[in-house]
């Protein structure tokens, strides 16, 4: 376990450096398309920079805010306040700050940049559709994935990718309103060749990093969340309940997706493509791994 907080950490760095690259290619790109001087160049890696920092310490208000999670005290829902209380104290960590999204389906998540500064949120559709053994193995997973240092990645990953995106589409917005190629550069087809390449390229190196690093870590958190509750056959079986809800959640994005306990947009038909590029790995498997740790049950 402390291998894997160890290599959470070096992984978070790993992910900044990364994403940060992309993004100065991505600026790189526009300039090639455009013919833009280096000064576009510049911008980018000086956004990239900020966005860093910013994803570093309010990324996860971000998470909170654009999932429309509301923070709740004791006196509010003691049921889950102290659930989550006396996981925080089991597992040896702060008490996380406790989040309500007022959605019917069935989800919750944690984000933050460590276990000092982290919050666990909700759905009111998982609290009165599971068990209390079920709720607690959930509760349990999401505070593994604070104390292994997941949420760190978890956070960053959707302040850099947001801006990847952001940047991709303003180049996109400039090339429809006809904005640059006023050099010879910007009108030579082979740079713009190169440079939409680029555009194309770049989102998908970027959610094929997010993959890398989201799928292991569900396997991890439902093994150390069972470890936490010493009752797996509780997770399997609120995993088993989730596997069932269709139901898609109401503010769910690709930005945020990767965050949460099972995939925000429901279970609709399955394609080999959608499993490829899926943030989770299948509920089926995650079930079958529990049920193994549980000794079948």
């Amino acid at each position: 376990m402390y291998n894997q907080i160890a290599s959470n950490k070096r992984r978070s760095w790993f992910l900044m450096i990364i994403l940060t690259i992309l993004i100065v290619v991505v600026g790189y790109a526009g300039m090639l398309i455009y013919g833009f001087d280096y000064s576009v160049l510049i911008g980018a890696g000086i956004f990239a920079v900020i966005v860093n920092i910013i994803g570093y310490y309010q990324g996860g208000s971000i998470a909170l805010a654009v999932n429309g999670a509301k923070k709740i005290e004791k006196n509010d829902n003691p049921y889950v306040y102290n659930m989550v209380e006396n996981l925080a104290i089991t597992a040896g960590l702060p008490m996380p700050a406790v989040y309500i999204m007022q959605d019917q389906s069935l989800n919750a998540f944690a984000t933050g940049r460590d276990p000092q500064h982290s919050a666990v949120a909700v759905t009111t559709g998982i609290v009165q559709a599971l068990q209390n053994e079920e709720l607690e193995g959930v509760l349990a997973h999401e505070m593994s994935h604070i104390k292994n240092y997941d949420i760190r990645i978890a956070t960053l990953a959707v302040a850099l990718l947001g801006v990847i995106m952001i940047l991709i589409d303003f180049f996109w917005r400039m090339g429809f309103l006809g904005i640059g190629r006023d050099n010879d550069r910007g009108k030579n087809p082979v740079f713009m060749i190169i440079g939409l390449i680029l555009l194309i390229l770049a989102p998908i190196i970027g959610k094929l990093i997010q993959l890398a690093v989201s799928r292991q870590r569900e396997y991890m958190a439902d093994a150390s969340g069972s470890l936490l509750t010493r009752y797996p056959t509780g997770l399997a079986n609120a995993l088993e309940k989730i596997s069932h809800e269709s139901r898609p959640m109401a503010h769910a994005n690709n930005a945020t997706a990767h965050l949460f306990f099972a995939s925000p947009f429901g279970r609709g038909k399955v394609s080999f493509l959608s499993k490829f590029f899926s943030t989770h790995p299948p509920i089926e498997e995650r079930i079958a791994r529990l049920r193994q740790m549980g000794g079948g049950r």
